[in-house]
């Protein structure tokens, strides 16, 4: 076959995109064909950095080509990306592509040590995050980053003043922890909490990011209402733990997503404390609060199961030591990373799949 654009396009036109089921050419993936005698380059252009089939995608455009040109064509596929959004430029937050929100129905089962370690590893992956601690009376972020005692600065932008978010491994971050003391505590009613989380949202400059982590407060709340009324959001992902008591009150957090009024897509479940491993022994598994609640939650909405998180030591030191355990080489970092591959995926899915979602009117 003789090599030009149009017959390489046309090749290609044969790989689909795994998750998307459609393929590269239709989805406007393939970009910058050069050719130079018998040397070919071209862009891939993924739908996330996170993406965890790149290789296979590459290898599968690689296959194709061969089959059609032959062997003699020398061919360099580069891998890039750009993360898609469903997202107008909107007056508020107008170049954050992604706003998720991490939420569950009870505390304790590890919702912001989830959000911490997402967020670390999706920067870590190569995207531009974000995350805003909106639990307000129990801020745990400063203490998970290692930023305690911070305090953001403040510009004029025009002539608004906006705040200057704090920026730790590379994740930019804002909670009410940097704005008031460490052992105060913050006793607040529902509309003073939910002008914080406004405030977070609209006078902090979040500047580029592919996704913004909104660490939710436990239960169903004036906090999660301000949320859905202030920005719309991409898609929710519900923390638990396997044990039954944890299960009911995810389902509260889930469902609550779901109400015709809110209608915000959510992406699946995050199973937290799924097993205990001992780091000495780390192909054993004790399952010390039941085994795959969480897959039952999830089939139970028709969601996926994003991940597994196991109960590690390290995790709860790296939580007090403000490192977080994805940043750590083992068991626990595969299991972030994992998430955040399987999370960034399912983001992508539902951009190409389901309308964009709107900022809800509840009226009175």
């Amino acid at each position: 076959m003789q090599l030009s654009a149009e017959a390489i396009l046309k090749t290609l036109s044969k790989v689909q995109d795994p998750d998307l089921k459609k393929d590269l050419v239709t989805l406007g993936m393939i970009q910058k064909i050069k050719i130079e005698g018998n040397k070919v380059s071209f862009n891939v252009v993924l739908t996330t950095p996170a993406c965890p089939l790149k290789e296979v995608i590459k290898n599968n455009c690689l296959e194709e080509l061969e089959n059609d040109f032959g062997k003699e064509v020398e061919w360099d596929i580069f891998m890039t990306s750009q993360v898609t959004t469903v997202r107008d430029a909107a007056p508020v937050l107008p170049n954050v592509k992604n706003i998720i929100a991490i939420a569950s129905g009870k505390g304790g089962v590890g919702k912001s040590t989830t959000s911490v370690n997402l967020a670390v590893a999706l920067a870590e992956l190569g995207a531009k995050v974000g995350l805003i601690d909106a639990d307000i009376s129990g801020p745990s972020v400063p203490t998970m980053f290692n930023v305690e005692g911070e305090q953001p600065s403040v510009k004029k932008v025009g002539d608004k003043n906006v705040i200057v978010p704090i920026t730790q491994y590379g994740v930019k971050l804002m909670s009410i922890g940097f704005l008031t003391p460490a052992d105060s505590a913050v006793v607040w009613r529902g509309p003073m909490a939910s002008s914080a989380l406004r405030q977070f949202i609209s006078d902090v400059e979040w500047g580029e990011l592919d996704y913004l982590l909104i660490d939710l407060p436990p239960g169903t709340s004036d906090i999660h209402l301000t949320m859905v009324q202030t920005v719309p959001v991409t898609g929710a992902v519900i923390v638990t733990t396997p044990q039954k008591i944890a299960l009911a009150d995810a389902n509260k957090g889930l469902s609550m997503f779901r109400q015709p009024q809110i209608n915000v897509p959510v992406l699946g479940v995050v199973e937290n404390m799924a097993y205990f491993t001992p780091e000495e022994l780390p192909d054993n598994k004790y399952y010390l609060f039941g085994k795959e609640g969480g897959k039952r939650l999830a089939e139970k909405y028709g969601v996926p199961l994003l991940g597994e998180i196991p109960i590690v030591q390290s995790i709860r030191e790296s939580g007090d030591t403000g490192y977080p355990a994805v940043m750590k080489n083992g068991l626990t970092k595969d299991a972030y990373m994992n998430l955040a591959e399987t999370i960034a995926r399912q983001i992508a899915i539902r951009n190409a799949s389901e309308s964009k979602t709107e900022v809800v009117e509840i009226k009175a």
